[in-house]
């Protein structure tokens, strides 16, 4: 476990008005997003049947904690990682037109993440889909609305201000779209992450597309499951990619900090030409694929927006465990402790 205690670092809220905050904060984040994007809330499963290619794979390698139960013959269930698939499945259930979607809260738990200031076993996000049409497949919708959520952080932080004058605000008027091939061209002798930290120290929000495919250089610039985002469909400036992460600078980390994956989903064409690239075409007989290449799923674009790291980057925390209870090791609530952060 890797973990960064700032230097002279101080919580900026009481706990019990980091409570009032963290509320606050989800309050105003939800219904801000909900109008601007035109969501409607809908309720979400813990867990989903294992088997159905429902539940997000993430990178391929994480593993889903899984269970039988006892009442379906021991049907095994898996909690979900994500809801990337289950959101757009929800859009045709509900009749959901173009411009219009939903979000829901999520809540999972990932067993295998590697647990320091930013990760927890325990993930809270909201995750939206919104129905779009074929003619919305490009680059300058997916811009369109990675400003109206970037615009939605900057209400945010601006009412975090109001109420707490002492967190002044932080992020730059507009957010920086960068592929990432793009990122690979100016700093090609660093790996990817220390790309990111260059770049969003540099332009303080940053959006960066194209994550899941292979770059120039043989490598990804990270993974991303073959079968929710787009990540292969070459588009006007010559490069490949209708997804990205929304990633701002964390000053009290001096690190960049992921607080959204999203993008355009795949339609039949981009499923198929990225399960092949996968090496997984297997997975066009599970309940999903199927689905989808029969025309039976929506056109989509949606993603998951971090609830916690959101709470935390606004308030200004080192530890992701001062906004969400979970499981740490004694020694993390330790070092933690001595250097006057508490853990829940």
């Amino acid at each position: 476990m890797k973990l960064y205690i700032p230097a002279d670092y101080r919580p900026t809220l009481a706990s019990e008005d980091m409570e009032e905050a963290i509320k606050m904060l989800k309050r105003v984040f939800q219904e801000e997003l909900a109008a601007t994007l035109k969501l409607r809330r809908v309720t979400a499963p813990l867990f989903v049947f294992s088997g159905t290619g429902m539940n997000d794979d993430l990178n391929g390698v994480e593993r889903a904690v899984s269970f039988p139960i006892k009442d379906m013959n021991d049907r095994r269930a898996e909690v979900v990682h994500s809801l990337a698939k289950w959101k757009r499945m929800k859009l045709g259930f509900y009749n959901i037109p173009p411009g219009e979607g939903l979000y829901t809260d999520m809540n999972a738990i990932r067993a295998d993440e590697e647990l320091d200031n930013i990760h927890s076993i325990y993930v809270d996000q909201w995750d939206w889909e919104r129905t779009i049409r074929a003619e919305d497949r490009h680059l300058d919708f997916l811009r369109m609305i990675v400003d109206q959520i970037y615009g939605v952080l900057k209400t945010v932080e601006e009412k975090t201000y109001r109420s707490f004058p002492h967190i002044t605000p932080f992020l730059p008027d507009k957010i920086t779209y960068l592929h990432a091939e793009e990122l690979l061209a100016a700093c090609p002798d660093m790996s990817p992450k220390d790309r990111e930290y260059e770049a969003a120290k540099k332009y303080g929000a940053i959006f960066i597309i194209g994550i899941g495919a292979t770059l120039s250089n043989g490598e990804k610039h990270d993974g991303r499951a073959p079968d929710y985002d787009d990540w292969s469909t070459p588009t006007v400036d010559g490069h490949r990619g209708l997804n990205g992460d929304i990633i701002l600078w964390n000053p009290v980390l001096d690190a960049p900090l992921e607080i959204s994956s999203m993008g355009i989903r795949v339609d039949r064409e981009a499923m198929l030409r990225q399960l092949e690239l996968e090496n997984c075409m297997e997975r066009r007989s599970l309940a999903f694929h199927r689905a989808l290449l029969n025309g039976e799923i929506p056109l989509s674009i949606g993603g998951g927006i971090g609830q916690s790291r959101l709470c935390m980057y606004f308030l200004r925390c080192a530890h992701i465990g001062e906004v969400q209870a979970s499981l740490w090791s004694d020694e993390m609530i330790e070092q933690c402790r001595a250097n006057h952060i508490i853990l829940k």
